[in-house]
């Protein structure tokens, strides 16, 4: 599979997800952030790959730093979702070094990042919704065989997650990677 497809199809699955919010203020399992809070989060991420991928520096991704949404959170997450595909579709754009907040990395690194970053909080915002969180499951396999290499290469003082939680091996594979991020599926 072709990373940005997946990356496609997660950004999919998660616009339908922040389209459905009917309550903002919602608390989420990122137990700091509210569901708007979270998907500004999202969306700040969204355009600071974008800018690194244009070799621009990005802004903070602190959400409380800038608020990204205004008035149409949905319509600033389409516009963040479409900038981010530009530029990950762009010629060169897998194989070049890219700085983000993990360091500087490959392009094809910097897709991985952004689907695992866009299942786990697609994953938060469907907890803190009600909704359901519908990720094609070999995709989410994927993700958890990149996770589970990369993890292993990052020294503890520099990991963004929490240490894994115990889950069941036959656990559906969102739970897994969840799970494999420090977040318990339960």
């Amino acid at each position: 599979m072709n990373p940005v497809d997946d990356l496609s199809a997660v950004l999919d699955s998660t616009g339908a997800l922040v389209a459905g919010v009917s309550r903002w203020d919602a608390p989420t399992p990122c137990p700091e952030w509210t569901v708007r809070e979270l998907v500004n989060h999202l969306v700040l991420g969204h355009r600071l790959f974008t800018a690194a991928l244009s070799g621009a520096k990005g802004a903070s991704l602190d959400p409380r730093s800038s608020d990204a949404l205004g008035d149409d959170p949905v319509a600033s997450y389409r516009d963040a979702v479409a900038g981010l595909l530009a530029a990950f579709q762009q010629p060169g754009a897998l194989e070049q070094m890219v700085e983000v907040p993990a360091g500087t990395v490959p392009g094809i690194v910097a897709v991985h990042l952004r689907i695992v970053e866009e299942l786990v909080h697609g994953w938060d915002l469907a907890r803190a919704t009600g909704q359901e969180a519908k990720f094609e499951d070999a995709l989410v396999e994927r993700e958890i065989a990149f996770s589970a290499a990369k993890l292993a290469d990052l020294p503890p003082e520099r990991s963004p997650f929490a240490p894994p939680v115990p889950v069941a091996e036959d656990a559906p594979p969102l739970d897994r990677l969840v799970a494999l991020l420090g977040r318990s599926p339960s």
